[in-house]
């Protein structure tokens, strides 16, 4: 049986039972993206579990950097198989060493107690430029200009939108550490539930701890100001979602300290439902000399 994340061109293949192998696609930096890691093994978190259970959170630690021209091996624990929440654990191996975990918890839908805060204000997503209109514009502002390239390849199936300048786009002049960014699958995904929270988990990582740059007026990696990798990612779906459709993902940074910077965030479908929060911390450094 052959697993695809068909709109990230990430293919995810069954080796035997309990352990499944996935692929990279070309990497920005000579790295694994840590989305792609966490997407790729909630993906086999999830092939384990009954289809009536949907994932409602998952915890995760980033071990070691990924190699992107070599496999992953994905090892799923079936941890608990209870009569209303499933829990899987994944170790991600590359090497012959572990690279990332998992933790994730899947349940089967019930009514209960209902309430969210309030949806922030954000302009209609269709106004905003795309990633094609607006990477060119910083291209001198890196530290290789070819990074935008790279980025547009490396984001080609999703359709992320800035609300306000990205961290490179200001650098040098500290803001409000907060970040909004609307994003959404390019092209209709199947309907399968597991599908469109992975792409979340994918997309959560790529723009999470901007707000940390932007309380420091810090470009990021490819201004060359900062350097960094995440640690940890914590996400919780309380609603239904689909990642082919408008999504908001609203971002501030509470705290940075000790050479780490805190993430925080909400997602909001475009008709005011929360979605997702999430929770991750990175390391955040200035270079020496």
């Amino acid at each position: 049986m052959v697993l695809s994340l068909s709109a990230k061109g990430l293919t995810h293949g069954q080796i035997e039972q309990n352990i499944f192998r996935g692929s990279s696609r070309s990497a920005v930096v000579p790295r694994v993206f840590g989305g792609q890691v966490a997407a790729q093994a909630l993906v086999a978190a999830g092939r384990t579990v009954p289809g009536d259970r949907t994932a409602h959170s998952l915890h995760s630690y980033f071990l070691r950097m990924g190699d992107p021209g070599a496999p992953i091996a994905y090892t799923v624990d079936r941890i608990r198989d209870g009569r209303s929440f499933t829990t899987r654990r994944v170790v991600a191996v590359q090497h012959g060493q572990p690279i990332f975990h998992l933790s994730a918890s899947f349940q089967t839908y019930e009514e209960g107690l209902e309430h969210q805060t309030e949806m922030p204000d954000a302009p209609d997503p269709e106004t905003l430029p795309t990633a094609a209109e607006m990477l060119p514009r910083y291209a001198d502002r890196f530290v290789d200009p070819g990074v935008v390239d790279r980025l547009l390849e490396a984001r080609a199936a999703v359709d992320l939108r800035y609300v306000d300048e990205p961290p490179y786009g200001t650098a040098g002049v500290p803001r409000e550490p907060r970040s909004q960014v609307w994003f959404r699958a390019n092209g209709k995904l199947a309907d399968d539930s597991l599908l469109h929270v992975c792409l979340a988990t994918y997309v959560s990582d790529m723009t999470l701890l901007d707000s940390v740059l932007l309380a420091h007026g810090r470009g990021g990696w490819a201004v060359g100001d900062v350097v960094g990798a995440s640690l940890d990612h914590a996400m919780w779906f309380h609603r239904p979602f689909r990642a082919d459709e408008w999504l908001l993902y609203d971002q501030e940074s509470p705290s940075a300290s000790g050479g780490r910077g805190l993430g925080q965030a909400r997602i909001w479908t475009q008709d005011g439902h929360l979605a997702i929060t999430v929770i991750q911390e990175g390391v955040v450094r200035v270079p020496r000399g």
